[in-house]
């Protein structure tokens, strides 16, 4: 079995990497809803801005202003899909982040169940130890009180 310092050394490794990893997990987790908000802003400005251009229908419009109102629709609708891929993008890179995180904390938590045992096994051992020596010094006891 690894010593106790080797296991410490690469508890303590295994910690700040599991650090690093629930940083950066962090960071994705925050681009991803920055993300999701923009897209719910595009999304409700475009709602707004095909509101108002059926207002406008009604009360009549020229030409130029009905293209006008039809281009930066599909404008809007060309932001809405690029952010969208975004979005998905970074709920990607989030899933990745978070399984390289759940690898870090699988690792350290092994090392530290390794470095338990070994914790016990060496209170064992001293028992043992300790019994030993409690039996030895009986029986020398024993010896020495029947020798006299």
């Amino acid at each position: 079995m690894a010593t106790s310092t080797a296991l410490d050394t690469l508890i303590e490794l295994a910690t700040k990497d599991s650090d690093a990893a629930s940083k950066q997990l962090g960071s994705y987790i925050r681009i991803q809803e920055e993300a999701r908000q923009k897209l719910e802003l595009l999304s409700q400005y475009r709602d707004d801005y095909a509101m108002r251009f059926e207002q406008n229908l009604l009360s009549g419009l020229s030409t130029t202003t009905y293209r006008n109102f039809q281009m930066f629709i599909e404008k809007i609708d060309s932001a809405l899909a690029g952010q969208q891929d975004l979005l998905r993008q970074a709920q990607a890179r989030t899933d990745e982040a978070k399984l390289a995180w759940q690898v870090c904390e699988r690792k350290r938590l092994s090392y530290g169940t390794l470095a338990e045992r070994a914790k016990n096994e060496a209170m064992i051992a001293a028992g043992k130890r300790d019994q030993k020596q409690s039996d030895e010094q009986a029986a020398r006891i024993t010896y020495y009180n029947r020798s006299n």
